[in-house]
């Protein structure tokens, strides 16, 4: 019973004690008003809105000082100072030298929007008269004064957008010190030396029962939403965005009756949301989304009839939509996507005639579409795409004037669609790909003026394209691809100067020429035309499209020479009727003449030619590709290296390689490509480890070799990839691939076979992951980091791995790191456009990969820093990333980063390589590419500081 009544009171007399010294401290040597503020603006860097501040003329009637005609400061008639408001005004210092206790009158502090740093004075308790404190918008750090709790007349707190971290719970760190499974690290001595990695909102808020406004975002507090909260019985708005709050909603959150928006979106809060929010029946803004909410959405949450803005997207909710959103008129904007909800979408919506926002996608509805939506007048953004609704697009839809984006995408929507979508004039986005749409595409398309985006793919359209789609001046990607689509490419696509990212009509049944006006899409990045029936030769003006980096032809009716420049390096013409070039595998054209008495001698010389290479076919039962060869130069890495092996046999070189035997010894080893031997599968091969008869062991990449398979094209092409960058590469961190082969059956590589398998297995598998030392993991990130920084600025042409993932770096017998799989390696212009179709693993990709396919080296980069941090965690970091680019490491708790598997790091040489190894990690992960390290400078780093450590 003590301990309990102890820890009732301790917080209660922690704060009056604050108080009390703060008041014996300054009641000593009283200080005026004016004084205070001189002092304080002399404490501040010289700022032209301070210029008001001076010593001013001796007042007659009180014959003391007053600062009441001072910018931003207001009095009374009393000529007290009730009012200290600099808001806006770019002020720059601290509040460190702010003495409050000589503002005994003051009513408002706001101080928001400027370029206030250092932290909040621990006595701003003292302002007893304070009922407005706007302290939002500035750099302001450490924690939440207790002393707080004491302004109990305070309407409005406003702390918004600061890098506060609330009150450091003292059971976490009672001495100073990280109490972990592993034992305990000093803080001190920890990551970025920080001194406290988070705090919570002090449960002593729910002392200030006046609060009207409680605004809390985008800050560092993390742990529970207060209990006490349901004690400010006044409280209209408390939003907390953007934090790292977890735990549950306080099941009794509807105490809080005058409750009109509550904001809660961007954190780590999980469990269900209380039914009982339905009881706040003046609520009009509900904010739920990007957390980790469960169970069924609470199903009166417009139970009031108020409700304009509802968001709980990005959870786990499921269950059905609630039932009373369906007569909820007042709705303006919602968002529920990226969940689990069920229901149907024809009965669970009624009519919003305020309504402009409405995105249900990536959830499980069914049903059909309603006409009642065209009675959504104001509807600007309406997304159901990746559901289960079916039937028609109703015309009331296509009636809605001020709609802008419209995705149906992913359903299971049929019929034709009707000219009337010609009626939408203001839509930029239009999405109705992977569907059951058929008929033709209406010639009504022509008339979105403002369409940046087009995507009407994986249909059953037939007919022509229309040529008034030409008209669409402003889009910027358009992709017809798997339809029925018959007749020529109108030439009028070639005025679709906009067009940027992609123009897709492969898969379909187009014919005829490609159009030569498609030469005038200088800015267009992607162009596919494959799986057609197109014919005649490739038009030269092809060869203007300066900003082409992908170019597909293949799989059509095209013929004559290629021509010559860019698209020739960037395209795949594979499986045409008759294109010749310098391009692999085409036949070469002719360079000369040919004289008509001169053709029969000809004729019989290919005859014996084919016959020829037939019977050597025939002989050999396979075709053996050319051998990894020795690079033209070495790396600075890896010299010493290649020369010790140099003079070493390896029966699969080049020179003591017989193609025939080796095939067949590969077959035999892997029980002719045996699931029993298969150590690995990806999207396009899987790996295979054979034992060969001298001892060695190999690892075989077999490619997916069905001629009908779909993924055989890009199959053929990460093969090539593959090829092209490995037989340039000599590195001790990278795989070593020995050769290829390439017959009509089987397409394979060989490289040398990592013992212990991937990264990613080794951090999965608990006693494996064991082996993995804090110096051994060090070395891994360093292993990784010299091979990228060769990759980048020791080949010529520098290359981009763009897959680095931790399934992508295979680990050796001692242990070492090797980065492995290029396939969708790709080789830098630095001079160049380096735009590019995705490639890579989701968790691993840069962010604007998301917005623009422009390839870097610093996506790379990017992927190294996830990579890192996946090191240290032991696992992949996931929503950690976000949060140490949304903040700063600083914002983050000891627990959240380093393996708890492992023993914690006590030596001080081990502790700063972490401490490095993880600021390298931060240094990556920034939002914007301009701002990461290059390769070769982390790597370098890396080497002097561990170097250094071990001397």
């Amino acid at each position: 019973m003590f301990n309990q009544y102890r820890n009732c009171v301790a917080v209660p007399i922690l704060v009056a004690w604050m108080v009390l010294v703060s008041l014996c401290r300054f009641t000593a040597g009283s200080t005026t008003e004016a004084e205070a503020l001189l002092r304080w603006k002399a404490s501040l860097p010289d700022q032209p809105i301070l210029q008001s501040w001076v010593t001013p003329a001796w007042n007659n009637s009180s014959n003391a000082q007053s600062p009441c005609g001072w910018h931003g400061i207001i009095c009374d008639s009393a000529e007290n100072v009730i009012e200290i408001n600099l808001a806006y005004t770019g002020l720059k210092g601290t509040l460190d030298h702010l003495d409050f206790s000589s503002f005994t009158n003051l009513l408002r502090l706001d101080l928001k929007e400027n370029q206030l740093e250092g932290s909040i004075p621990q006595n701003i308790g003292i302002l007893s008269k304070l009922q407005y404190l706007d302290l939002s918008t500035n750099s302001l750090n450490g924690t939440l004064p207790l002393s707080l709790a004491n302004l109990t007349h305070v309407f409005e707190l406003d702390v918004s957008r600061n890098n506060i971290t609330g009150v450091l719970d003292p059971r976490l760190f009672p001495d100073g010190t990280k109490q972990s499974k592993t034992g305990l690290i000093s803080i001190k001595n920890f990551i970025i030396e920080s001194t406290l990695l988070g705090g919570q909102i002090p449960n002593e808020i729910g002392n200030m029962r006046s609060l009207v406004l409680l605004a809390l975002d985008s800050n560092s507090f993390y742990g529970p939403i207060p209990p006490s909260l349901v004690n400010c019985s006044e409280l209209t708005l408390f939003s907390i965005t953007q934090n790292h709050l977890s735990g549950p909603i306080p099941f009794n959150i509807d105490r809080l009756s005058k409750l009109t928006d509550l904001r809660l979106f961007i954190n780590n809060l999980s469990g269900s949301v209380p039914q009982g929010i339905g009881n706040l029946l003046v609520l009009t803004t509900l904010h739920l989304a990007e957390n980790n909410f469960t169970g069924q959405l609470p199903q009166q949450v417009c139970r009031g009839g108020k409700l304009v803005n509802f968001s709980a997207a990005h959870n786990s909710f499921t269950g059905p939509i609630p039932v009373s959103l369906r007569n909820c008129k007042s709705l303006q904007r919602v968002r529920l996507e990226h969940n689990q909800l069920t229901g149907y979408i024809d009965q669970d919506f009624g009519i919003y005639p305020n309504l402009t926002y409405m995105d249900l996608s990536y959830n499980k509805l069914q049903g059909q579409l309603s006409p009642n939506w065209g009675q959504s007048k104001k509807l600007s953004f309406l997304s159901v795409g990746a559901n289960m609704i079916v039937g028609r697009i109703p015309d009331e839809i296509l009636q809605l004037k001020q709609l802008g984006n419209l995705d149906l995408s992913s359903n299971q929507l049929s019929g034709e669609i009707s000219t009337e979508i010609g009626n939408l004039s203001r839509l930029s986005m239009l999405h109705l790909n992977d569907n059951k749409f058929s008929g033709k595409i209406p010639a009504g398309i022509g008339l979105l003026s403002n369409l940046q985006t087009l995507d009407i793919s994986i249909n059953m359209l037939s007919g022509p394209i229309p040529y008034q789609i030409g008209d669409l001046s402003k889009l910027q990607s358009l992709t017809l691809c798997q339809n029925f689509l018959n007749g020529t490419i109108p030439s009028q696509i070639g005025n679709l100067f906009a067009l940027q990212s992609l123009l897709d009509l492969s898969y379909n049944s187009l014919s005829g020429e490609i159009p030569t006006q498609l030469g005038k899409l200088t800015n267009l990045i992607s162009l596919n035309l494959s799986h057609n029936y197109l014919s005649s030769s490739i038009p030269s003006s092809l060869c203007d499209m300066l900003s082409m980096s992908s170019i597909n032809l293949s799989y059509n009716r095209l013929e004559g020479p290629i021509p010559e420049g860019k698209i020739s390096q960037l395209g795949d013409f594979s499986n045409n009727k008759g294109l010749c070039g310098t391009i692999q595998g085409l036949q070469p054209c002719k360079t000369s003449f040919t004289a008509p008495g001169d053709k029969k001698k000809k004729h019989i010389h290919v005859i014996i030619i084919v016959a020829s290479l037939g019977s050597a076919f025939l002989g050999s039962l396979m075709l053996v590709g050319i051998f990894a060869y020795l690079p033209k130069r070495k790396s600075r890495y890896n010299s010493k290296e290649e020369e010790s092996t140099t003079n070493r046999e390896d029966p699969f070189s080049v020179m003591y390689f017989n193609g025939k035997n080796l095939y067949e010894d590969i077959l035999e080893a892997t029980k002719n490509f045996d699931d029993m031997c298969c150590i690995g599968e990806g999207a396009t091969a899987k790996v295979y480890k054979a034992e060969m008869s001298g001892g060695q062991v190999i690892a075989v990449k077999r490619l997916w070799s069905q001629v009908d398979d779909i993924g055989f094209a890009e199959g053929a092409k990460t093969f090539k990839n593959e090829i092209a960058a490995l037989t340039e590469i000599r590195h001790r961190n990278i795989v070593k691939l020995h050769g290829f082969c390439s017959t009509g059956m089987h397409r394979f590589l060989v490289y040398d076979f990592m013992e212990r398998g991937s990264l990613s297995d080794m951090l999965r598998n608990d006693e494996e992951a064991m082996e993995l030392d804090w110096q051994k993991r060090v070395e891994i990130v360093q292993g990784v980091a010299q091979a990228l920084s060769y990759l980048h600025h020791d080949c010529v042409p520098h290359i981009l791995h763009r897959d680095i993932s931790s399934k992508n770096v295979l680990i050796c017998s001692d242990l070492e790191a090797h980065v492995s799989d290029f396939g969708t390696a790709r080789f830098l212009e630095l001079n160049g456009s380096n735009w590019t179709t995705f490639a890579g693993t989701f968790g691993y990709s840069a962010p604007e990969l998301a917005y623009t396919m422009a390839v870097t080296e610093k996506c790379d980069v990017y992927s190294f820093g996830v990579l890192v941090v996946e090191v240290l965690m032991g696992k992949h970091p996931g929503d950690l990333i976000s949060k140490i680019q949304t903040f700063s490491i600083e914002s983050i708790n000891v627990k959240d980063i380093l393996d708890p598997r492992l023993p914690s790091p006590m030596s001080k040489n081990s502790v700063e390589e972490l401490v490095l190894v993880m600021k390298l990690a931060v240094s990556c992960l920034q939002a914007n590419p301009q701002y990461r390290p290059t390769m070769r400078s982390l790597s370098q780093l890396l080497e002097v500081e561990i170097t250094r450590g071990k001397r």
